[in-house]
């Protein structure tokens, strides 16, 4: 089984970036992670590798949260990645699955409904974040990417997300690609593209015949057309810890810490993106009520 990845490259003599990845492994550990129902899975898998590839678009210790906030019952999803190939993610309802949609593929529209938005947040490691909002015009996904770059970013994109599951609930193949093209870009490379995208096979039939991201490039852009530059190794990568969650306990003031060492004698932390769960003894809660108290 070979590691995902993400690729990123240049086509038509740099007048088109390019970014393209596999993200089978790290979508399977977000479903054992977060025990998701297909439909569910391809929802969650969509983001996750959209967001994946738009870490690849930092520097850095540059990072980007992305959120999915849709009117269907799926509720909100969550990822984040950085620029080093490393994501999380979770949706509000792991268990949500329905029937096929008419083309026989899993119903992410459902899941994740027809209006709300998309909400970007990139730590560019200013003081200032750079947020961006898009409406969701589908709830597919893909479209909803390529909108949110048309119009949030200003940079004319295809989105192309993909998430096959096996019966068993297992990740069959997952991956996909971000195509933007370049300030300056010919009209007759820009035409050359949108018929390119408009006949290709969808992505999740590609990654599910073994293509690999570089592949999958070539497939779109044609032989000899595209210059790979460079290759990030993917993976689900949780941020979390022991002591980031005691950290954030403070935020609960001393009353609230109070009343866990008497009354339930400990804590228990859970992380929203990685299900790991913290302990935290009474003598632990006890120096964070110290430290607070010592501020007065």
């Amino acid at each position: 089984m070979t590691q995902d990845y993400i690729v990123k490259a240049l086509a038509f003599n740099g007048e088109i970036r390019a970014y393209s990845s596999k993200t089978t492994d790290t979508i399977q550990e977000a479903q054992t992670r977060h025990y998701t129902w297909p439909t569910a899975s391809a929802a969650l898998g969509r983001t996750m590798t959209a967001t994946l590839m738009m870490g690849a678009m930092l520097k850095g210790d540059q990072k980007l949260t992305v959120t999915v906030d849709g009117d269907g019952p799926i509720g909100k999803i969550i990822a984040d990645a950085d620029a080093k190939g490393r994501v999380r993610g979770y949706v509000a309802q792991p268990q949500t699955h329905f029937p096929l949609n008419e083309a026989g593929k899993l119903d992410v529209r459902r899941a994740v409904g027809t209006s709300g938005a998309i909400n970007v947040v990139k730590d560019v490691g200013m003081r200032d974040y750079y947020t961006g909002s898009s409406p969701i015009v589908s709830g597919e996904l893909g479209d909803d990417f390529t909108y949110y770059f048309a119009n949030s970013e200003q940079t004319p994109s295809s989105v192309g997300v993909g998430v096959l599951v096996n019966p068993d609930n297992s990740i069959k193949a997952a991956g996909g690609f971000i195509i933007q093209v370049m300030p300056g870009a010919k009209e007759e490379t820009i035409d050359q593209l949108e018929a390119a995208i408009t006949t290709m096979t969808p992505v999740s039939k590609l990654i599910d015949e073994g293509l690999t991201p570089e592949e999958m490039l070539i497939h779109i852009f044609g032989e000899g057309n595209v210059e790979f530059l460079e290759t990030i190794p993917a993976q689900f990568e949780c941020q979390c810890g022991h002591d980031k969650f005691l950290n954030a306990m403070r935020g609960l003031g001393e009353a609230e810490i109070e009343n866990m060492i008497k009354v339930d004698h400990g804590a228990e932390a859970e992380c929203h993106f990685c299900r790991s769960k913290y302990q935290y003894t009474e003598a632990e809660l006890q120096g964070v009520l110290n430290e607070l108290k010592q501020q007065h």
